[in-house]
């Protein structure tokens, strides 16, 4: 738990905004990638981790990584951080040290 405080304080220079309106329109900014995208799920890689977005009838309306900005339209029911995998496995893992 600690350790997950100390990543994020880590990126406190980082600036990302998500801004919902009305459960149907969610502007992202500071993304690196888009990862997946179907009509139910999105995957996006940002610089504060991987964030999925789901929902029903989900498009992207805006895609721009040169502003590091995406729109999501749709019905959206979920929001979820996770870590990215290269952060998770900092070196940290059993088999990471053996195998050095």
């Amino acid at each position: 738990m600690i350790e997950e405080r100390k990543s994020v304080n880590l990126n406190s220079n980082v600036v990302q905004n998500l801004v919902l309106e009305n459960r149907e329109k969610l502007s992202i900014s500071g993304v690196n990638d888009v990862l997946s995208f179907d009509d139910q799920v999105v995957m996006v890689d940002t610089e504060l981790g991987l964030l999925t977005v789901k929902g029903e009838n989900i498009r992207i309306n805006k895609l721009s990584l040169d502003t590091s900005e995406v729109i999501v339209e749709g019905e959206i029911s979920s929001l979820n951080y996770s870590q990215k995998s290269q952060e998770k496995n900092n070196g940290t893992s059993l088999l990471s040290k053996i195998f050095k």
